[in-house]
């Protein structure tokens, strides 16, 4: 049963300490330092069909999210957790709970959090409205969905922890905007998954505070054409800080998705 959304929100990460990214990536990461949280009680439905097709894009704006690391494990926020964007990328254990149409073999399954599932003001909370505020409510890719309970139950109470986020491959920043505004979205985010603000540097200016724009994405407006460009990361969960030298060559293209090697110190 798919409750009615679209997308709109961001990542954020969190680590114990400070960490230097340079070059290529390679490997799985996950910074230590970030604990699970008690366990829940919340519901869930899902929206789309076995493909996830209609789960791509989404509030955060990680576009394509099994080519950015994703998968088709994922869910939409209400807006309770959503924090205004601010919970995009954070991961959550979910188990089917008190239902006959639980699957009792998958005690849990682990999705990230890709997109908003808006109030629908129009239906009841307890009867369509799943996502009005204040209800705590995930809205989950039919995949993910299915490997908990059967989707002919449309909607099921769960219990829910936000755990570490577990990633393959080094922190992606993907380009648009165009020499003079620089639009940056920040994906596959190890530990707490979540950014809270976000700081670049090109090869000839200083550290430069970036706006939040939407979803996952940082804006600056600054002449940043033909400079190398670093940037400074902040955890929204824990308020520490990721370092990321020389991500972009001075010959950066809006249009493209940018890695770096994760090393912590």
């Amino acid at each position: 049963m798919a409750s009615f959304h679209h997308s709109w929100s961001l990542s954020f990460l969190l680590m114990t300490w400070i960490a230097t990214i340079i070059g290529r990536s390679a490997g799985a990461y996950a910074p230590v330092g970030y604990q699970p949280s008690p366990w829940t009680l919340a519901h869930a439905t899902f929206y789309g069909d076995e493909s996830a097709s209609s789960t791509m894009g989404g509030a955060c704006g990680y576009g394509n999210i099994v080519t950015n690391g994703y998968g088709t494990d994922t869910a939409a926020l209400s807006s309770t957790l959503f924090k205004n964007g601010y919970a995009c990328g954070t991961c959550y254990q979910i188990k089917c709970v008190q239902s006959p149409w639980c699957f009792k073999a998958s005690p849990f399954t682990t999705v990230t959090a890709t997109n908003l599932c808006p109030p629908n003001w129009s239906q009841d909370s307890n009867k369509g409205g799943w996502c009005n505020p204040p209800r705590t409510h995930f809205d989950m890719a039919k995949p993910a969905f299915m490997k908990i309970a059967q989707w002919k139950a449309g909607i099921v109470p769960v219990m829910y922890r936000r755990v570490p986020c577990v990633r393959k491959g080094g922190l992606r920043f993907s380009f648009q905007g165009n020499g003079y505004w620089l639009l940056v979205y920040v994906m596959n985010v190890g530990g707490a998954g979540d950014v809270a603000g976000m700081w670049v540097k090109g090869s000839k200016t200083r550290w430069i505070s970036m706006s939040h724009n939407w979803g996952a994405s940082y804006q600056a407006f600054a002449t940043l054409a033909g400079q190398s460009l670093s940037f400074r990361v902040t955890s929204y969960t824990t308020k520490q800080t990721l370092l990321a030298y020389n991500v972009a060559p001075a010959n950066w293209n809006v249009g493209l998705t940018y890695e770096a090697k994760v090393n912590f110190r």
